[in-house]
């Protein structure tokens, strides 16, 4: 049998593959490493597993891709996708428009406030890594993490499709991370979910992106008030 190494795989092939300079940043911006503080939100999954509304394995899987397929489809993607354009066609004052936007969609306080951090701690990233675009958004209270997030793939070079698989990656591995955490499950478990979740991630993304401008909007509405009622939990170990 014939081992294929590097110096056999065909030029067709190479062209085939990713961009790696834009991989590797959809990687790093999508890696729980990045010194951003997303550990420290769980986005109402803390409530609802105090409330044993989650119990179990099924359970945790089937809230964060109901979470996934009425939230994050139908808003932060179509958004990401937008603010990825946005920053392609070289147009910042329409990305902030849409970063304000995506700000103001957000339910209870602590979406917000969750919103703002995030966007504002991957400017203040970005901004030491030398991106320079990134450091008026350090400050800026209608920063948000898709905007960063689109602005830094779109600097790599990272297509739309991409960027949205990986953003979504994130968000979801955040939230399995937090149902680890919390329920507790074991590692496997977790993984479990994790798969159940990535298996559906290119469809998602691509439902995303025929939605209409007219059709963009979360309707999550148990989400959101386990999200406001988290603010007076009386134990928390999340900030949302």
């Amino acid at each position: 049998m014939r081992i294929r190494t590097a110096t056999t795989i065909s030029t067709a092939t190479r062209t085939a593959m990713a961009d790696p300079h834009a991989l590797l940043r959809l990687l790093q911006l999508a890696s729980p490493a990045l010194p951003i503080g997303a550990f420290n939100f769980s986005q109402g999954l803390e409530y609802a597993i105090d409330e044993a509304w989650i119990r179990t394995e099924q359970d945790a899987g089937e809230w964060i891709l109901g979470v996934a397929g009425h939230a994050m489809v139908t808003l932060d993607l179509p958004m990401l996708l937008r603010l990825h354009a946005a920053w392609e066609a070289g147009d910042p004052a329409l990305a902030r428009r849409l970063s304000a936007e995506l700000v103001a969609s957000r339910e209870s306080a602590e979406l917000r406030a969750e919103e703002r951090h995030l966007g504002q701690s991957l400017a203040k990233v970005l901004s030491g890594l030398g991106l320079e675009s990134a450091a008026d958004w350090q400050r800026n209270p209608d920063a948000s993490h898709a905007a960063l997030f689109a602005l830094a793939a779109v600097d790599a070079g990272a297509g739309a499709r991409d960027t949205a698989i990986a953003f979504l990656w994130a968000w979801a591995e955040n939230q399995v991370i937090a149902a680890v955490k919390l329920l507790p499950l074991g590692q496997s478990a977790g993984q479990r979910v994790l798969e159940s979740i990535r298996a559906r991630i290119p469809a998602l993304v691509d439902e995303a992106a025929a939605r209409s401008d007219e059709d963009i909007g979360a309707c999550a509405p148990l989400a959101v008030m386990a999200s406001a009622w988290h603010e007076t939990q009386y134990t928390r170990l999340f900030r949302s």
